[in-house]
């Protein structure tokens, strides 16, 4: 019998499960659904993220409420818009063998018309996010008078994002004897005001300690001057070639810019951050989901409620400010039982919160060597050895070729063969870490060199200053150009490195992108007659300020008559690249042949080869 008709669960929803891969409870299931199931608690539950929460109280909800009535009677408050679309697809799927089941996901950033309009059609669960739930209600577009239950999904963030005010207004409107579910990976003070504000005598569960993490994580961290942190950050991923991860950044403008450099050093990343668009955002994620994306570079507030299988790697570039937030962090990894590594890169300074940490989540952190870079070739060439050996054959496929193949290597040893075929990228790395330097920092010299560091650390080409211009291109984001896509495209039309290349910044019908003051001249003849689409590609200085059409002329650009794009009224100086570390080698990452993701399309025509360029493969 299944386990999870023991626990209570009828069979049509047991069946849509067992189709989803659900064969054993986990414990905040096992523990939780005969709880739930009674429907006469208030409940606290504390379990990390990624250990099964949704179906602890989604499969409850599924046999409590009554779908023959078209009324809201449950209301599921969580703090994301992808973690409420997660939410919603999961109960869709709980329930896809029972009938009349109506979910609606209410959340920013999508049309509100059409969230109204099937709240209108009838719904009988609710998963919302705080503020567009509050607009609604204001709107008077919902009762909430018959709802039975009302869940809190990741209490402790909501809290952190500042919706205290706003579920205080949204639980005013349901009634006082509702059943209260909160869930939480974290116990603060602030959750546990709220249990005892909404809540009668709940039953708690705890999966673990309190605020502890998941077992299942290994903790490690490296040691680095501020200087060589990017370097560090590219060794560390160059030595797991299958990584498949999240990298934590503090802001948006360093999430930005770390998604940009490794995407001009050739990796298969980007970012996701609170000033994307929701298309932007679910693009982003769709390619991640699809494994497209290597690494995702991404903001505390941004990254919460991914929920993709089999993440291997969380990458803490930088600490979080709430040392409660490293556990939201790392419990992106491991996620179902399976195992994974949380990465902090860290300076001396910070070792005292890592202690910290260790004492919120219970578990040591493994101090770690950077890899050297023999280390890291070592283990590229093996995994190239690997892939050889567990490639997949199509045997009806290739064999119209293999008469050709095996003349073409007839006069090769099977030694030969071997090391030729092995040498195809890994003399890449090898060029790549020839002398590489050792970028271990002493923990003892700590303050000394961290002060050092700070004052210099962020200058590119070994502290110099280097002046960079800000250029306009009349392309953008409706010529389906992303970053990596004009940054190619700059490349290939003016013959320059894309190392040179500073920050990009796509927008709809229009970019700019920075490149050294002495390569302005370079770019501009390069675009000489260039044509995208049958259409001429202009580029030209931008001025300080924006795009935008200006009044009186100062630095923008005035549009011209008849004519498209923007016609330059006066040039203003040229911008100082922003942000950014220090790169290994003094440029970037050697690009390898083939690979998706947020690399390089090719508008010339030309291999990459014959260009110089070659591309990661992930």
């Amino acid at each position: 019998m299944n386990p999870f008709i023991e626990l209570g669960i009828r069979h049509d929803i047991v069946n849509a499960i067992s189709e989803l891969g659900f064969e054993n409870p986990t414990p905040i299931q096992e523990q939780s659904i005969p709880v739930l199931l009674t429907g006469s608690n208030d409940f606290v539950g504390l379990a990390q993220t990624g250990t099964g929460k949704t179906a602890a109280f989604g499969l409850p909800l599924l046999e409590l409420l009554n779908f023959e009535e078209n009324y809201p009677q449950a209301l599921i408050l969580c703090p994301t818009r992808e973690l409420c679309l997660q939410i919603t697809n999961d109960i869709k799927n709980y329930s896809k063998k029972m009938d009349n089941v109506h979910v609606v996901a209410v959340y920013g950033g999508a049309s509100i018309s059409d969230q109204l309009r099937q709240i209108k059609r009838g719904v009988q669960i609710v998963v919302a996010t705080p503020g567009r739930m509050l607009d609604i209600i204001n709107r008077k577009a919902i009762d909430f008078t018959k709802v039975k239950f009302v869940v809190l999904d990741e209490a402790d963030e909501m809290l952190n994002m500042g919706f205290q005010e706003d579920i205080d207004s949204i639980l005013s409107t349901t009634p006082d004897e509702k059943k209260t579910w909160l869930f939480s990976a974290t116990m603060p003070t602030e959750v546990r005001r709220i249990a005892k504000k909404y809540m009668n005598e709940p039953f708690e569960l705890t999966m673990g300690a309190k605020n502890t993490g998941n077992v299942n994580i290994e903790h490690e961290y490296y040691i680095v001057r501020a200087r060589d942190k990017y370097a560090a950050f590219k060794r560390i991923v160059d030595f797991n070639p299958d990584i498949f991860g999240i990298v934590f950044c503090r802001t948006k403008i360093e999430t930005q810019e770390i998604a940009e450099s490794l995407i001009k050093d050739g990796y298969n990343a980007d970012s996701l951050h609170g000033d994307l668009s929701q298309q932007q955002r679910d693009k982003v994620m769709k390619r991640y989901r699809d494994r497209s994306l290597q690494l995702l570079i991404a903001t505390d507030v941004a990254a919460r409620g991914i929920d993709v299988n089999d993440v291997t790697h969380v990458i803490n570039y930088s600490l979080p400010d709430e040392v409660e937030n490293y556990t939201h962090r790392s419990g992106r990894t491991a996620r179902a039982g399976k195992t994974g590594v949380s990465i902090a890169i860290v300076n001396a300074k910070e070792l005292g919160k890592i202690r910290q940490i260790e004492r919120v989540i219970g578990k040591k952190f493994v101090k770690a060597e950077i890899p050297t870079g023999f280390d890291v070739c070592e283990k590229q060439l093996f995994s190239i050895v690997h892939k050889v050996h567990n490639v997949v054959v199509n045997d009806e496929q290739i064999e119209q070729y293999l008469p050709r193949i095996l003349e073409e290597f007839k006069d090769m040893s099977k030694e030969e063969f071997i090391k030729r075929f092995a040498s195809i990228e890994f003399n890449i790395f090898l060029d790549y870490y020839k002398n590489a330097p050792d970028l271990n920092a002493p923990q003892e010299e700590g303050r000394r060199f961290e002060r050092s560091d700070e004052r210099g650390g962020d200058r590119r080409d070994g502290g110099g200053k280097s002046e960079y211009t800000r250029l306009f291109i009349n392309l953008g984001s409706v010529d389906e150009f992303n970053r990596g896509d004009l940054l190619g495209y700059i490349c290939n039309q003016s013959k320059i490195s894309g190392r040179v290349v500073g920050k990009i910044d796509v927008k709809g019908v229009y970019s700019f992108f920075e490149v050294p003051n002495a390569d302005v001249e370079k770019v501009m003849t390069g675009f000489t007659a260039a044509e995208f689409k049958g259409r001429p590609v202009r580029i030209e200085v931008s001025g300080e300020g924006s795009s935008e059409r200006r009044e009186g002329g100062g630095g923008g650009y005035q549009r011209r008559e008849g004519g498209g794009g923007y016609n330059r009224e006066r040039s203003g100086s040229g911008e100082r690249r922003s942000g950014g570390e220090r790169r290994e080698g003094g440029g970037g990452y050697p690009r390898r042949e083939g690979g998706g993701g947020g690399g390089f399309r090719d508008f010339s025509g030309k291999s990459r080869e014959d260009r110089g360029e070659r591309k990661r493969r992930f």
